[in-house]
């Protein structure tokens, strides 16, 4: 393989790699809500953020503008009218900035939810908060 092909190869992985990680959580069918995340607990959070609905179920799907200034032990779940509901926490926050998918386990109705928090479990404390509409 010459240094075109290896090179071409690569970019190529690069490009399919997110299209596979969505298409393991299924086929988008429509977005059931979204927001904009803002900071919380002088913490510096921002993006957007949607609830979509697939052929396999629910995703949580954080937007390429996400960014978190930082903290110890994120995650990412939902609440509603202000109080963070633990039971419907989804996972550690993958990174602190850019797009990111989180699969909505099946015994999480979104329905009962209107914000998606990044959540530090060690300190309990929001911080950021997006209100669903």
């Amino acid at each position: 393989m010459n240094y075109s092909t290896s090179y071409k190869f690569f970019l190529s992985i690069l490009i399919s790699l997110p299209l596979l990680a969505f298409s393991l959580q299924g086929t988008a069918k429509e977005v059931v809500a979204s927001g904009e995340f803002t900071g919380a607990s002088d913490h510096i959070t921002t993006g957007g953020v949607s609830v979509i609905k697939t052929d396999k179920g629910h995703v949580v799907v954080l937007g390429s503008d996400f960014s978190l200034d930082g903290a110890p032990d994120p995650k990412v779940g939902f609440g509603k009218d202000g109080k963070y509901d633990i039971k419907a926490q989804l996972a550690k926050l993958k990174s602190k900035t850019g797009e990111q998918r989180y699969l909505i386990p099946t015994s999480v109705n979104v329905n009962n939810y209107n914000e998606v928090y990044i959540w530090c479990e060690k300190f309990s404390v929001p911080l950021g908060v997006a209100e669903l509409k």
